[in-house]
């Protein structure tokens, strides 16, 4: 196999296991295996084109153009001519595609459905990735920069998945960095030629060293280079900011970053496919419950609540997360004097549904629930660490909260912490916002009739019309417009009452969710798409935070926040706009029907809810426990294979050189080792000095001593004697072994020699003591000499081409033979 050859394969395979690290951003492998098909035809190209040869800028130009071929077979081939060359309308294709990929990237969470979208923007990036470490490592053979494309690729991937196992993939991208190092690294010193000779094809490579025991510059630097930008692939992931959102979306507003019980969770915000689900054509099923509650029409199921306005939109504060607890703490501010009925409930998620945070009444007091799920105690809420809701079943106990109108128009304040935390508002709010909420709540004695009026006005008296074909937006020029035009739905409603409140000293928040949904004949609740709503939570002491519902025609105003009277204003009450759904919150639409294809592929809606045990704290499940131990036993049985292979290889070295257990060689020919342990050397050598010399050679070259094969036995061991700062025992254990090598190697008739495998533990001993704990750990648990298992390895695999091409020539040059021979007849 060429050197090229070589440096091919090593420039795929490092770009394959780097691409390994965007794996977690996506639920679906298969693009991956596509990936990987494509990058063959890619690097097999450049071969080709190599082999010719053609210019360098010529081959990197036939690759790219057959990444596009391909490109365009396994996406636009319909748009394509003859199915295979991309003209205008497959151009156009290519950038519908990309822009429906970024706005994937930008909806959903980690990890993503392989969307079409998707899969282009990840096999095109590995494509381009390879692209650059091919031509590069292999077509301009400068291996060391190809590093910094492969670090691109994992930097990105181990940013965006955010911990889990990501140790897993940069030693994955590591091991095909440092493989396409030593690849070339092997081509280089092979177009100079072997430096020494007359030793065994197993132990010539140590001759790539020089005698005063340091590496050879290129292979010090290449190992430099490796070190470098393997610890800035390390560090780099480390320090990228928090990546909110979906994929890349910076304008998600998840609790924050991480994983695990204490850290914090990033994760795609509601917000953004709120008003596109209420705008869908087809009210598809989300979720389905069971309840005990004495009236479902209450029951909003809660997702998030946003906490904090900035001027430019609403957004959830960065907090911590925890384990869910087996009960979850108390709601805030909550006093026992208000009335509270606990209450069951138990959901199904559809598997289309597919969110980061789990929905559930509030304020919940204990959940049931599987897979990787963390608690935030101040929004009460849990948010998935790498876990979405698609599929999922659970069970949730809650509070149904009944205060007085007395309870709440006597609240006391509340403490000065949370009202200046819930009572922030930008200082680029209009004073008009202010000014309004002034006007409208002139008059009422507490901060609950405050809040009543504000509902009421944005309600009924207001002149408000419910719209959902509105721009969308939450920051004060979205308030302000609101506001002026009086059009709009939910978020505009629920955002523009929370921002008054704060003005008016009385701490607010938003919560997104759902409405309570419909309920169906079978006794269960159907909750669809179009049920998507936002509603302001405003905070009253001893009764905590409590729900209003400012928005028409949308979701139950709650009984203690009803007037008592009606209102004598003359304005007429909000309606929906001509063509908006217009009937009563109370009755919200049901889900479609499911189409065809989609009930063909069991995406229609969510599954009957079933019972599940509240006993179950949200921790990681047994699966995955077992699929991580297995992962962690690997990878330790991988990293053990340099020490393992080493002492097996001692082992049977000693075992030849002590005289039992040698296995029977060819005439003239005696056992030592090779990569299954075992190869011959052509000398007279029965009692095994050969094996024992090669591992006393190793364990030096373990403990920072390079073999010299340009040196004699006797010249050999004095630099280790010295090197190794040896005395008297193991010294002249060292130069006895040395004398017994020389007899096997010129004497016409060696003498056998007795005692070398005792002499090799007495110099590995010396050599040990006289070494640091750093060479003696480092010899232990990666060895140097390991390395030869790769190069016999890489010799048998040459040997092996070299047959099977002698073989393959055979027929040719038979036939060849024969033709002068039927020539000559003929004549």
């Amino acid at each position: 196999m060429s050197g090229r050859t070589r440096l091919a394969l090593c420039s795929y395979a490092a770009t394959l296991l780097t691409a390994g690290a965007l794996l977690p951003l996506v639920d679906e492998a298969g693009w991956l295996l596509q990936a990987a098909v494509l990058l063959g035809l890619q690097s097999g190209a450049g071969a080709l084109a190599r082999r010719v040869p053609l210019a360098r800028p010529l081959t990197v130009a036939l690759q790219v153009l057959v990444s596009l071929l391909a490109l365009t077979v396994l996406f636009v081939r319909e748009s394509a001519v003859a199915w295979l060359i991309p003209g205008p309308e497959a151009i156009a294709h290519f950038g519908q595609l990309f822009a429906a990929g970024y706005d994937d990237v930008s909806r959903y969470a980690i990890p993503a459905p392989a969307t079409d979208g998707i899969r282009l923007m990840l096999i095109g990036g590995v494509l381009l990735i390879g692209l650059a470490v091919d031509a590069l490592a292999v077509t301009y053979r400068a291996a060391a920069p190809a590093g910094l494309p492969l670090l691109a690729l994992y930097t990105v991937a181990a940013g965006l998945s955010d911990g889990g196992t990501a140790w897993l993939w940069f030693l994955l991208a590591a091991a095909g960095y440092l493989l396409l190092l030593l690849a070339e690294g092997r081509d280089r010193l092979s177009r100079w030629g072997r430096v020494f000779g007359g030793a065994p094809p197993g132990a010539r490579r140590g001759g790539a060293l020089d005698g005063g025991g340091s590496a050879h510059a290129p292979v010090r630097t290449g190992r430099r280079i490796g070190v470098v930008a393997l610890g800035v692939a390390l560090a780099v992931p480390a320090a990228l900011p928090a990546l909110d959102g979906g994929l890349l979306d910076g304008t998600g507003s998840g609790p924050g970053r991480g994983s695990g019980g204490g850290g914090t969770i990033s994760a795609v915000s509601p917000l953004v496919s709120l008003q596109e689900n209420l705008n869908q054509p087809q009210n598809r099923e989300v979720l389905r419950y069971r309840t005990n509650a004495p009236d479902p029409r209450s029951l909003y199921l809660r997702i998030v609540a946003l906490d904090r306005f900035d001027g430019t939109a609403w957004r959830s504060s960065q907090r911590k997360v925890e384990d869910v607890p087996d009960r979850l703490p108390e709601p805030t501010g909550l006093s026992p004097a208000v009335d509270v009925t606990e209450v069951r409930t138990n959901l199904s998620a559809a598997g289309t549904y597919k969110q980061t945070w789990l929905p559930m009444p509030y304020p919940a007091t204990k959940v049931g629930i599987e897979g990787r799920w963390r608690f935030e105690p101040e929004g009460r809420t849990l948010v998935g660490d790498r876990q979405t809701t698609a599929g999922v079943q659970y069970s949730v106990s809650s509070l149904v909260v009944q205060p007085t109108r007395e309870q709440l128009a006597n609240a006391p304040a509340p403490n000065s912490e949370l009202k200046r935390e819930y009572t922030q508002v930008p200082g680029s709010l209009p004073a008009e916002v202010a000014a309004t909420a002034q006007r409208i709540t002139k008059g009422a004695a507490n901060d609950f009739e405050r809040a009543s009026k504000l509902q009421q006005w944005f309600a009924e008296d207001g002149g408000f019309t419910y719209s959902t074909r509105v721009l969308s937006g939450t920051g004060v020029a979205a308030i302000g417009r609101f506001l002026e035009e009086k059009r709009g739905f939910c978020v505009h409603f629920s955002f523009s009452m929370a921002a008054m409140a704060r003005t008016l000293g009385i701490p607010a928040r938003v919560a997104v969710g759902f409405t309570p949904g419909t309920p169906q004949s079978d006794g269960t609740v159907s909750v669809g798409l179009r049920d998507a709503h936002a509603w302001p939570e405003l905070y009253f002491e001893g009764v905590g935070w409590t729900r209003f519902e400012p928005t028409p025609s949308r979701g139950t105003v709650p009984e203690y926040a009803r007037e008592e009277t009606p209102s004598t204003d003359p304005s007429a009450p909000a309606q929906p706009e001509t063509g908006e759904s217009s009937e009563p919150s109370s009755a919200p639409a049901a889900p479609d029907a499911c189409p065809e294809h989609e009930r063909r592929l069991g995406e229609c809606g969510a599954a009957q809810p079933q019972e599940v045990a509240q006993d179950a704290e949200g921790g990681t499940p047994w699966t995955s426990v077992l699929f991580t131990a297995l992962a962690v036993v690997g990878v330790v049985a991988l990293l053990l294979l340099p020490l393992l292979w080493r002492a097996l290889a001692r082992r049977r070295r000693l075992r030849i050189g002590s005289g039992s257990g040698a296995p029977a060689g060819p005439a003239g020919a005696v056992v030592t080792d090779g990569p299954a342990g075992a190869v011959t050397v052509p000398v007279e050598d029965p009692a095994g000095t050969l094996a024992v010399w090669q591992e006393i050679t190793d364990t030096a070259w373990d403990l920072g001593i390079p073999p010299d094969e340009s040196q004699t036995p006797r010249k050999a061991a004095a630099r280790i004697v010295r090197l190794g700062k040896l005395t008297d025992e193991p010294a002249a254990a060292m130069h006895r072994t040395a004398r017994a090598v020389e007899e096997v190697l010129y004497a016409p008739t060696p003498r056998p020699a007795t005692g070398l495998a005792e002499d090799a533990h007495r110099i590995r001993s010396g050599l040990r003591d006289a070494a640091d704990t750093r060479t003696r750990l480092r010899a232990l648990l990666l060895p140097r000499s390991s390395v030869r298992v790769v190069w016999a390895l890489s010799d048998r695999w040459v040997s092996l081409s070299t047959r099977v091409s002698t073989r393959a020539r055979k027929p040719l040059d038979r036939a060849a033979a024969l033709l002068p021979r039927l020539s000559r007849g003929r004549g």
